[in-house]
């Protein structure tokens, strides 16, 4: 039978795809572990008896005319309410994607349609806190770059798309342009992807190709508009026209080009890659601040940084005290300059303390950020887990 529709959010679903032939035994065992109550079937589709199909009301024929199963949940939520559920969106979003862009390296359709129960949890994410999933979504393994790149500039561009004052169907338009800039990459070799080296002349005009390439993969999917494939082609063109591939400038990129363009940068140069260690947050931040306006939007890249802090969550910094800690929280309505700390370094004494969390806006407080630091200076390691907790193992 062919599956319309399972009855429960998506993250409890054993299935990335939203709809989907069911054909084994095995696939019949996973529903029912997971514990689904009621599916919607369409019988056009699917292998039925007649009398059964005549019966039986239509399927819907437009998936918003599906009665809602679950109210999405965006209450705001503290850092440490949120990680565990970003974190299993951020591994099911990354199999999701591999899955997606795989069968699009095979020369399939791709369908779209099945990206968007993922577009709605990652936004509801970060709705409820965006320094969550994005913050856990920087955090690669060398061999799934690709689709968590895409899992990240998802949520980069629903951020942005909310500080922009953009309506929900704008940021959810948004978030799957995010989602699907990178598409085309499937169709430059692995060889190449993956190669830790200087690319060749011929090796870096494959690349340069993967813009196009998506564009055209994207051209025969279902559910997608114009506006998130002209982000696919677009997003490596610069405000000064030195881009590529149509060397496009000012007002001739859109918006959403732009805003895609700034969100694929910050992932691209702050997660580690075969080739380079990446750049601290606020270390890229304060580069791609250099490159406004001749290749980046000053103005969408300043609402950016407000999007996700000037001191993003996970950047090592030290205070005025001496004192090293990781930032663990933004403070909604309070300075970008005074987020939340949990120190565990002394510099004065280059020695581990007991972890304590430090709120540097409260009145108590009058401590304050020196600068951002590099964790191999003082010979750190693993400083991530003073902020994911369990979240990122």
């Amino acid at each position: 039978m062919h599956v319309h529709e399972l009855c429960c959010a998506w993250l409890d679903s054993p299935f990335w795809q939203k709809s989907f032939l069911l054909q084994d035994q095995a696939s019949i065992d996973k529903v029912l572990a997971a514990r689904i109550k009621q599916v919607w079937i369409d019988t056009a589709k699917g292998l039925d008896e007649p009398a059964v199909v005549a019966a039986r009301p239509a399927p819907a024929a437009n998936p918003s005319e599906v009665p809602a199963v679950a109210v999405r949940d965006t209450e705001p939520a503290a850092l440490a309410q949120e990680l565990g559920r970003a974190a299993r969106i951020v591994d099911k979003g990354r199999d999701a994607v591999m899955s997606m862009f795989n069968e699009a390296r095979m020369g399939r359709a791709v369908d779209a349609e099945n990206a968007i129960s993922l577009v709605e949890d990652i936004t509801s994410s970060v709705m409820r806190n965006g320094d969550a999933l994005i913050s856990l979504a920087r955090l690669k393994r060398a061999d799934d770059y690709t689709y968590m790149h895409s899992v990240a500039v998802c949520a980069l561009m629903i951020a942005l798309g909310r500080q922009l004052g953009m309506d929900d169907v704008e940021i959810r338009e948004a978030g799957m342009a995010g989602l699907f800039h990178d598409i085309g990459k499937m169709a430059v070799p692995l060889e190449i992807l993956n190669k830790p080296g200087k690319l060749t002349d011929a090796e870096f005009v494959s690349v340069r190709g993967h813009p196009q390439a998506g564009y055209q993969m994207l051209l025969g999917a279902s559910g997608l508009s114009p506006a998130i494939l002209d982000v696919c082609l677009h997003h490596h063109e610069k405000i000064d026209g030195t881009g590529y591939p149509e060397r496009l400038a000012g007002d001739a990129i859109s918006v959403l080009a732009r805003m895609g363009a700034i969100c694929d940068v910050y992932d691209a140069i702050t997660s580690n890659r075969p080739y380079k260690k990446g750049w601290c947050p606020t270390e890229s931040l304060r580069r791609m601040a250099s490159w406004c306006p001749d290749h980046l939007d000053a103005a969408i890249f300043q609402s950016f940084v407000k999007s996700i802090g000037i001191y993003p969550v996970g950047t090592l910094v030290r205070l005025e005290s001496g004192k090293l800690g990781v930032v663990v929280e933004q403070q909604v309505g309070q300075s970008l300059l005074l987020p939340k700390v949990r120190v565990f370094f002394a510099t004065k004494s280059a020695s581990y303390i007991t972890p304590e969390l430090i709120d540097l806006a409260a009145p108590h407080i009058s401590d304050r950020i020196a600068a951002s630091e590099v964790a191999a200076k003082w010979g750190l390691k693993n400083i991530d887990r003073y902020w994911t907790g369990a979240a990122a193992s």
